[in-house]
């Protein structure tokens, strides 16, 4: 029992060297090699390397198999040490001890980093909220706020709790917790949901759920249990290594046996030490993420291009993934052009495309709402023409919430909202039917336009679609994996988008425990399945996918961070290209180990033989370590 005691507490000790300590043993192992030193010192410079990288091997192995009852690949190393040291074979000894050191420091490389994505939702959860009491304002802990409580929640906050809204009009921005690309718009007797943000006036709620329960604790709930459910992934010599220490030993007595020199089991061992095992993961997988890396995608870790490399399926989220996350203005329909009534002069552009758009603009300079912040941007971009008129300024505006919004532009009463405030105005909308029927069934927003007491035209606003994308779908086809688009957006706008790139299982208005729940369909059904996100709302299945990719250049914290791999450059083709090179990967990983215990074979014959001594049997089968670092490096030179 002090033993293990003892050894539990190396634990928490890195038993690694530093590239300066491996240094120092490569240049050891050379002295001694060259024989330089022999008659100078009293001992042989090998010893360097002995105790510099063969020591923490040993403990490591000691404590593996006493602390924690596991057979490592360290074993059979340790095995091989002992017996070269005590052979009085130093050179050998310390070369094997160097080239498992090296291996175990490009592991050290590649490993697991620490992924922060639960601590970004926790910290995106409000801390505080306004709760209205005895008619007073009083700020608490987000904690306290209980069911009933009416909390208050200003322009640009943060939602704290889930519940009701009781009074005020609003349009909150969804897509963190949703997806869904255009802000909706709220008012009394409509539920809102924590982690959403208020985008205009404030407003009141009465909560009907505490802070522990909100949507946003449950997401941060999820993604907790979602990677614990991820095991770590365990190197190829480790996994191996009971069936080789066995196999080694046997090999070992065996030779011993039959010729009777202790010697040529010493040979056996060291020619069994799984270098080739132990480089050929950690050696391809650098290339990989070099590769990678000088492509436009960062990639976690070599357990990420392990489980992409086994992706059958990939499942993507719509707005900010296939679509660019911001509303724009995708159609214009004026009444006169349906008409056959072309424009004649500068003044009737105010009843063509292009002067319903400048009217609607003209009215939503001063206006907060995203769709209108849209129009303004859609108009800016058309006005870039030397030909277009400058737009105007409004007067007596009239912000009507939920509806639109109304004034006077250059002498014309200007409206512009959705049907119901027309129809309330007394404006006939029966000529723009059809173009609003048309995409409302796209999923995208409306507003009409009236001048005059007359419908003059309409706005039909989306989200872009990325430019890539089709194209993105096509080849992951190509390869045999089936694209599938979850979204939190409504049926009509995610269809539209799945037509428009060629996507046919589609799955929208998921909530992210939705989109995990979808998610593990998938894998139940015997899929390996890779997630694509951007937002807060992907970030539990990004997490509990076999492997989650992230958009980084418009892509939130917490996705990002949830995510195994990045594009940088959100360039949705590096999906299908970061799976082939994964691929490619895992590849070059098998044939590296397969001519490693090739090598090995035909290294132990000579050994048992007796062509090869401790000395040369460590150079011949570095052999294998060689060919292992410069077929892993052919990978540098792959194409996207």
């Amino acid at each position: 029992m002090r033993l293990r005691e003892a050894l539990a507490s190396w634990v928490d000790i890195e038993p690694g060297v530093t590239i300066p300590c491996a240094a120092a043993s490569a240049v050891a192992l050379v002295v001694s090699l060259g024989g330089w030193t022999r008659e100078a010192l009293p001992i042989d410079v090998a010893w360097v390397a002995v105790v510099l990288c063969g020591v923490p091997i040993v403990v490591g192995a000691v404590r593996g198999l006493v602390v924690e009852r596991d057979v490592t690949a360290d074993v059979l190393v340790s095995l091989a040490l002992i017996a070269s040291l005590v052979a009085g074979e130093w050179f050998a000894a310390g070369e094997v001890a160097l080239i498992m050191q090296v291996g175990s420091m490009l592991e050290d490389h590649t490993s697991e980093r620490a992924r922060k994505g639960i601590e970004a939702l926790v910290r995106m959860t409000p801390q505080t909220a306004r709760v209205l009491r005895e008619g007073r304002q009083v700020t608490v802990a987000a904690e306290e706020v209980a069911v009933g409580d009416e909390v208050l929640v200003l322009a640009g906050e943060t939602v704290p709790v889930d519940g009701v809204v009781v009074e005020g009009q609003t349009s909150v921005d969804q897509s963190v917790m949703t997806g869904e690309s255009i802000p909706v718009d709220k008012g009394v007797g409509d539920e809102v949901t924590s982690g959403v943000v208020n985008q205009l006036g404030p407003f009141t709620l009465r909560a009907t759920r505490v802070c522990q329960d909100s949507a946003l604790a449950r997401m941060v709930r999820l993604a907790r249990e979602a990677d614990a459910s991820k095991a770590p992934v365990v190197s190829l010599a480790d996994r191996w290594a009971a069936w080789l220490v066995g196999v080694a030993l046997a090999c070992a007595l065996g030779a011993w046996a039959l010729t009777g020199e202790f010697i040529r089991a010493v040979t056996v061992l060291v020619v069994f030490c799984p270098c080739a095992f132990v480089l050929a993961t950690p050696t391809a997988i650098s290339a990989g993420i070099a590769n990678a890396t000088a492509h436009g995608v960062l990639v976690r870790s070599g357990g990420a291009l392990e489980r992409l490399a086994c992706v059958r399926c990939v499942a993507l989220d719509k707005t900010g993934t296939l679509t660019m996350g911001r509303p724009r203005v995708v159609a214009v329909a004026a009444v006169a052009a349906m008409a056959g009534a072309p424009a004649a002069n500068a003044s009737d552009l105010s009843f063509g495309e292009t002067g319903v758009l400048r009217l609607a603009a003209a009215l939503e300079q001063r206006s907060e709402h995203p769709l209108g912040k849209a129009v303004v941007a859609s108009w800016e971009e058309r006005a870039s023409d030397a030909d277009a008129l400058p737009m105007p300024e409004p007067t007596g505006l009239e912000v009507l919430p939920g509806l639109g919004i109304a004034g006077v532009v250059e002498g014309v009463a200007v409206l512009a909202g959705t049907a119901a405030l027309l129809a309330e105005r007394g404006v006939d909308t029966a000529k723009v039917t059809a173009f609003v029927d048309s995409w409302a069934r796209k999923g995208a927003a409306l507003i009409l336009v009236a001048a005059d007491g007359a419908c003059v035209g309409a706005l039909a606003l989306a989200d872009e679609l990325r430019p890539k994308a089709a194209r993105a779908m096509e080849q992951l086809r190509e390869q045999g994996i089936e694209p599938v688009l979850l979204t939190g957006d409504s049926a009509a706008a995610a269809s539209g988008v799945a037509e428009a790139v060629g996507i046919t299982d589609v799955r929208a208005r998921l909530l992210p425990e939705d989109k995990l729940a979808n998610i593990r369909q998938l894998v139940d059904a015997g899929l390996q399945v890779c997630m694509v996100g951007d937002g807060v709302n992907d970030a539990l299945a990004l997490r509990s996918a076999s492997a989650g990719i992230a958009m980084g250049g418009i892509g939130c914290d917490v996705a990002v961070e949830s995510a195994d791999a990045v594009l940088v450059s959100d360039d949705l083709t590096r999906v299908p290209y970061l799976l082939g090179l994964s691929s490619a990967t895992m590849r070059k990983v098998r044939q590296n180990i397969a001519l490693g215990l090739a090598i090995n074979l035909v290294a132990v014959c000579l050994s048992v033989s007796g062509a090869l001594t401790p000395v040369t049997a460590a150079l011949f089968h570095n052999c294998g370590s060689v060919f292992v670092v410069i077929n892993a490096a052919t990978l540098l030179r792959r194409r996207a």
